[in-house]
């Protein structure tokens, strides 16, 4: 219509109020211009109050602080309300307006009539609604209520149920607890504390709802719009009385002590029952104690919004009374913050009280020059509820008391006479004033006050809003407009929230995971990316779901070529069972480091899954004859029985000999089967991962005399990561993959590696109706992350200093939650921006998500995508790729990223889904070519080492190896080593030729370290002495020797370089061989060594030598490879160890006990079992046997650690192909079991 409102001042603090005559429900709003005129508000606030008094405002999404207005004068803007709104009073608040013209509205409300059933509870009374005796309680109860009220503490209901368990929901400091006791359970307060209270700030004195509901022992609780989820200990029967406003009936005391709630309850329902109707009616079914009215008439409070730190009020005082008396209310989240000051008269000084940490300090100084005093009183009083204050300054005597409290109350007497001052001064510096006290003090007060008093008068709010008293300054009068910021708690996975009054704080501190929100995690997904950062075998957290639930847990990594994760179990040891019946089952449950969806997680991720049982039976079956049921059983992760066995398939139902066809009785399909009255082995590896891990194993045979069941279940092994590789190769720009509608609305992450050659192009995009998401390259250096979640369009930007389009991987990870949105590529510092105060939140997309490409089919991404994953949820590109024309599975080309991680010569391999490296022409081996070879050489052992033999030619030899033939001189050598010795002299290396030409290194007999090159028959040797230290002290030392023709350089313990030069010549013609130790004087009847080298040479070397190089030759490697070559000639004890940091692992790697043959049979085919019912002697014969075997086991343990006292052995979990060597340990610790007891008579040797 024509017309409209439009004030006569134009600011912030103009309103329009709508008074509707009762209380209605509205659930739209819509808003024009005024008519024929350049005058429309462009944004405002919505305010409701049932009473015309302490408005609250209505919120978008929690958080939004206002709706977004007209753009001219003719259009209509309508907003539906969700929920809707129940009030009688609607206030609109221009924030803006049109630039060129002033305030102008016309409004229009849309709604219907509310039906309202009030009963007031003064704190003294309640109402109890009990059940008639023949009712039947219904499957599901249902209780709905809404409530309002200025007490912070009250029990809201109470119901019981004739067993003796009862609910409890009680507000406590304004939010709302639920005690729930079942039967005779203690009562728990639900949920936990972090997780503690539903709703904040209930004491505001506005209508807030409850839905409780319960079905057996489930309890979802609904306050506002929050709800939560709770299990009882056991079900609950309630259906005996609903005790509402406290828990006092006749003829019963207090259950606890609790206050009763004073304030209103409205439209009570139980299961469809008007309880307040049923009241009003004296139904026999309502009591009440107490006196109750149906109405609600609660006193009205005035507060005031202190909205910034320059928020101030002035109010004037009664300037030179004798004293001041000051009094008020206030609620804050902050914990410092300038309440009142005011600068008193006759010289009494001024006087200052502020919030400071949580506590109220009341200072009072006359001069600068004066020392100031102080009082301070309360504590933790920034914790959002009201609190009172009040001071008194009379005379020379200043008190504070907090909350009414005489604990909280302080004293001070200072050297003068106080007397009231003009001005009072609440919050920040006001406009008006000036001095360099204030300006100096700290920030204003941020927060709520209300019943303000001064010198015994209250000051009259509404007089100061209509600006007849006093004057104010950034204020909302009549409402406060606190909120809990921590409601809902957006810190993620266990964070704790804390708030000021702009903004909340996540603490990740013990979660696992950082960022502004919780949300991204401290740990990589799998042992895969671990080994891709170049991290070696150890254990590791992993998150499998990265930013999803689960939480992280600690995994052994081995890491190999393709990585192993190794999960154990609470019951790694053998397991014996006897008196195993149908009736007396054994059950056994294995409990992993891992919960069931990180057990889920981690096999779906995984390439291959495995886990072996060591499984040995006696007249134990595993079945009730060929083809009967079932007498042992397993249950898998997925809690279904399982019949069949390790080696198996799982629709063979067999054991692993039924399947090769291998049996001991052919007419079983598992050795235990046959019923043998002897050892048998049923041991097998299960490997369908759709059903692993074990979780328990049950044995029923195992009671019949002379019945026995040993088992041992190894850890679960999980190889590769199929997310990690996942990829797809983009051609052309108009191609894209799709999948669902990305959901993160709160909280959204983004993480993938790309490589291109491209100069720009779409990674990602999702869409909706105005808002939207998106990655992509914008330029060679430059990536931009895009979003809008309604703030309008935000744009977070990484530039990288060399390009990106370089067909290299690079790592993206782009996070969007409430606080802040976040990019970074690769290592470069993570870029960050703040999200908007009180804006939209919520990010809605609806159209599918675009890969590679956009909707238009523009600016599309070409090259590979790897690893995409949203919210921690990996998306299948490969799958996608398949059925999706311009785009491929998979990309090859991973060398030029990772090649990095193969080091000390190794080679970088390609693999479909990864590399390797080659370690066969470096001294080193292991994933990365970073573990030592390493050999300990005992008295006179010795080692020749054969260049000729190696690099014999042939139609297969190389060009380089070519290089190597007799007749070809070497001109230069790089020759790289590590030793440990206490022995002096010692020969460490020797290098000769046909020629009789040599070079040696030697320890001289001091320790000294010497190099010898003998380069020209007819000339002595350089010598050159290195006089660092005693190199013979114990310790590791490594040595590098660089020879370019005639110039040697030198370097030892990576810090001491030499150089120096040769004089006898500058090839070394034909090389010959290596030796390692002592050089063999047969071998050389041809003496041609000078004294010193022949000296060292008859000693040899005892010690450790590690990392052996010799141009491209591994000496070392050659020496202790499985498949040692000819070339190589060895005399005395060689063998494999490590030095230095890692001597104190020394040991053997292989097991002291060693397995016989794989299968089962008796004794002279291999399997170690001993029948007593066939022989009487087998007793003696047993125990001479035991006797026998532990004197080998004791002379094999000293002769290894005597030849093998500097050896390594490994302290991780074992290698799956380490696993076969189980079945040796197990029949060890068997063996040394049955030794143990007398009372057996079969044993394991």
């Amino acid at each position: 219509g024509a017309g409209g409102w439009t004030p006569l001042v134009s600011n912030k603090y103009q309103w329009l109020q709508i008074d509707l005559g009762e209380r209605m429900e509205v659930t739209a709003v819509a808003t024009q211009g005024g008519y024929g005129s350049s005058d429309w508000v462009t944004s405002y606030l919505l305010m409701f109050s049932d009473s015309g008094r302490n408005w609250k405002q209505y919120r978008q999404e929690e958080s939004i602080s206002g709706f977004q207005g007209n753009v001219n004068a003719d259009s209509v803007v309508l907003y539906r309300l969700r929920p809707p709104l129940e009030t009688r009073h609607l206030r609109f608040l221009p924030v803006a307006w049109n630039r060129d013209g002033r305030i102008g509205m016309r409004v229009e409300l849309y709604g219907c009539a509310y039906r309202s059933e009030v009963i007031n509870f003064d704190g003294n009374n309640s109402l109890i609604y009990r059940f008639t005796q023949s009712a039947m309680g219904p499957v599901k109860d249902v209780i709905s209520l809404k409530f309002k009220t200025t007490q912070s503490n009250g029990i809201l209901f109470h119901s019981e149920g004739r067993s003796g368990n009862h609910i409890t929901l009680e507000l406590v400091k304004g939010k709302l607890f639920l005690l729930i006791s079942s039967g005779g359970a203690e009562p728990t307060h639900l949920p936990a504390p972090i997780h503690t209270a539903l709703g904040s700030l209930l004491d505001d004195q506005h209508w807030h709802s409850i839905l409780l509901e319960h079905s057996g022992p489930r309890v979802n609780l609904t306050v506002d719009r929050h709800m939560e989820h709770f299990q009882a200990s056991g079900d609950l029967d309630l259906h005996h009385e609903i005790s509402f406003g406290g828990i006092l009936a006749p003829g019963k005391s207090a259950t606890f002590q609790s206050k009763n709630f004073h304030g209103c309850l409205e439209n009570i329902h139980f299961n469809g029952e008007d309880i307040v109707d049923l009241a009003k009616r004296h139904s026999p079914q309502v009591f009440i104690m107490g006196n109750v009215s149906f109405s609600c008439s609660q006193p009205q409070t005035m507060p005031l919004t202190f909205l910034s730190p320059r928020s101030s009020l002035a109010l004037m005082g009664s300037p030179g009374e004798d004293g001041v008396t000051v009094s008020f209310q206030f609620r804050t989240w902050n914990r410092a913050g300038r309440l009142l000051s005011s600068q008193l008269h006759q010289g009494s000084g001024n006087l200052l009280l502020i919030l400071s940490d949580g506590s109220l300090r009341l200072s009072l100084h006359r001069s600068l020059e004066q020392r100031q005093s102080n009082i301070t009183a309360g504590a933790g009083l920034n914790d959002g509820q009201w609190h009172s204050v009040s001071f008194t300054a009379k005379r020379n005597r200043l008190s504070l008391k907090v909350d009414n409290n005489m604990a909280s109350t302080a004293h001070m007497v200072v050297p003068m006479d106080i007397y009231s001052g003009e001005t009072y001064y609440f919050g920040g510096c006001h406009p008006l004033t000036s001095g360099s006290e204030c300006a100096q003090a700290l920030a204003g007060f941020q927060g709520c006050l209300r019943e303000i008093s001064i010198n015994a008068q209250e000051v009259d709010l509404i007089a100061v809003q209509r600006g007849s008293l006093g004057n104010f300054s950034d204020l909302q009068v009549d409402t406060c407009s606190i909120l809990d910021r921590c409601l809902p708690n957006y810190c993620e996975h266990g964070g704790k929230c804390s708030q000021t009054w702009n903004t909340f704080y996540c603490n990740c501190s013990g979660t696992g995971y950082t960022g502004a929100t919780c949300h991204h995690s401290l740990y990589e997904q799998s042992c895969e990316a671990y080994k891709h950062r170049g991290y070696s075998s150890g254990f590791y957290h992993i998150d499998p779901d990265g930013s999803g639930p689960l939480e992280p847990f600690l995994v052994f990594c081995n890491i190999t070529d393709a990585p192993w994760t190794v999960l154990h179990h609470n019951s790694s040891s053998l397991t014996r069972v006897k008196g195993a019946s149908p009736t007396r089952p054994h059950s056994a449950d294995f409990q992993y480091q891992a919960g069931a969806g990180q057990l889920l997680a981690t096999v779906m991720r995984a390439g291959h899954c495995q886990q072996e049982l060591a499984y040995h039976c006696r007249r134990s079956r595993l079945r009730e004859g060929p083809g009967g049921a079932p007498l042992s059983w397993w249950v898998g992760r997925t809690n279904e029985t399982h019949t069949y066995w390790g080696g198996s398939l799982p629709d063979a139902q067999k054991c692993t000999c039924g399947l090769e066809g291998n049996c001991l009785d052919s007419q079983y399909v598992c050795n235990c089967d046959a019923d043998q009255d002897e050892w048998m082995n049923d041991t097998g590896l299960f490997s369908h991962k759709e059903h692993l891990p074990l979780m328990r194993i049950v044995i029923t045979d195992a009671g019949r005399p002379g019945s026995e069941v040993v088992y041992r279940l190894g850890p679960l092994l999980c190889q590769g990561d199929r997310s990690f590789w996942n990829s797809a190769s983009f051609h052309t720009e108009s191609s894209y993959l799709h999948f669902p509608t990305f959901h993160g609305e709160l909280s959204a992450d983004v993480s993938f590696f790309f490589k291109t050659t491209a100069s720009s192009g779409v990674f990602l995009e999702n869409l909706g109706i105005t808002d939207f998401i998106s990655l992509e390259l914008r330029s060679p250096t430059e990536v931009a992350f895009s979003f809008d979640v309604g703030n309008g369009p935000c744009e977070v930007t990484v530039r990288a200093f060399g390009p990106l389009n370089d067909n290299r991987w690079h790592l993206i990870h782009a996070e969007r939650n409430t606080k802040e949105a976040s990019l970074q590529v690769d290592l470069l510092p993570r870029v960050e921006q703040s999200a908007p105060t009180d804006g939209h939140v919520l990010l809605q997309l609806n159209s599918q998500l675009f890969v590679g490409g956009t909707a238009t089919r523009q600016r599309g991404f070409l090259g590979c995508i790897r690893s995409l994953q949203l919210n921690g949820q990996v998306l299948d590109l490969e799958e996608r790729a398949k059925v999706t024309p311009g785009v491929e599975p998979g990309c090859p080309g991973h060398c030029s990223t990772y090649g990095h991680l193969c080091h000390n010569g190794g080679h970088c391999q390609e693999r479909p889904r990864g590399f390797s490296c080659d370690c066969e022409l470096s001294a080193f081996t292991g994933p990365f070519c970073s573990d030592e070879i390493s050999a300990y050489f005992g008295t006179g052992s010795s080692v020749t080492y054969n260049f000729q033999e190696y690099y014999s030619l042939s139609a297969n030899s190389s060009s380089y190896a070519a290089s190597f033939h007799g007749d070809m001189t070497l001109a230069r050598e790089m020759i790289s080593f590590s030793f440990q010795t206490v022995q002096t002299p010692s020969l460490l290396l020797y290098v000769d030729s046909f020629y009789k030409e040599y070079m040696s290194v030697i320890l001289a007999k001091n320790g000294s370290l010497q190099i010898r090159y003998k380069l020209d028959i007819h000339q002595d040797p350089d010598v050159f002495n290195f006089n660092f230290k005693n190199m013979a002290d114990g310790r590791l030392h490594h040595v590098k020797i660089n020879r370019e023709e005639g110039v040697v350089f030198v370097e030892v313990n990576q810090k001491t370089r030499r150089q120096t030069s040769l004089s006898s010549g500058t090839e070394l013609h034909a090389v010959k061989s290596l030796v390692l130790g002592r050089i063999l004087v047969h071998r050389y009847r041809d003496h041609h060594l000078d004294p010193e080298t022949a000296r060292a040479g008859a000693e040899g070397f005892e010690g450790c030598l590690s990392a052996l190089q010799f141009e491209r030759a591994a000496p070392l490697k050659a020496l202790l490879s499985p498949a040692r070559p000819a070339r190589t000639a060895i005399e005395a004890p060689v063998a494999a160890s490590s030095c230095g940091a890692r001597d104190s692992a020394g040991a053997s790697s292989h097991p002291l006990c060693f397995p016989a043959a794989d299968h089962s049979g008796p004794v002279g085919e291999g399997e170690p079992i001993a029948d007593a019912a066939r022989r009487d002697s087998a007793v003696i014969g047993g125990v001479i046997a035991v006797v026998i075997f532990v004197l080998l086991c004791i002379a094999a343990i000293t002769t290894r650690l005597y030849q093998q006292k500097n050896l390594y052995k490994s302290k991780g979990a074992k290698r799956p192909e380490e696993e076969g060597r189980a079945e040796a340990v197990l029949r060890c610790d068997l063996h040394l079991q049955n030794a143990a007891s007398g009372s057996q008579k079969e044993y394991f040797f």
